[in-house]
């Protein structure tokens, strides 16, 4: 088993986008840096690319609630709190499995069970479990 935490705002996978002349591009919303940053503490945790499966992958990615959250005396404020963080999980996912291509496992394929979790806590941070 590896665990390993990435400290900072999650980051999700953006779409690609095609221009008029036919080419693609993948924009860079940040996900560069959370990609290689995944990646470094995987191997400082001690991953090595692996061929077995199936193996399971467990992400749990927490944000910090937005000051629009609250009220001025501190409160949460019902009308503006959200219960989850926005963001697509399978977008979350995709960039976590692609930053560990080649470093946890061969290729993404060989995971056989997810358990993905995205709250609001007092530290923006990823936690990456591999069994």
């Amino acid at each position: 088993m590896i665990t390993f935490t990435v400290l900072g705002k999650p980051v999700t996978q953006p779409r690609q986008k095609f221009c008029r002349d036919g080419h693609s591009y993948t924009p860079d919303n940040g996900i560069v840096a959370y990609r290689e940053a995944i990646a470094l503490a995987a191997k400082a945790a001690g991953a090595l690319p692996t061929e077995r499966a199936p193996l399971t992958l467990e992400i749990e990615w927490v944000f910090v609630r937005p000051k629009s959250h609250f009220k001025a005396s501190g409160e949460l404020n019902p009308r503006t709190a959200l219960p989850l963080p926005p963001g697509d999980g399978s977008n979350y996912l995709k960039g976590v499995e692609d930053a560990l291509n080649g470093i946890a496992w061969k290729d993404d394929v060989q995971i056989g069970k997810w358990n993905l979790s995205k709250s609001y806590g007092p530290e923006a941070r990823t936690t990456v479990r591999i069994t």
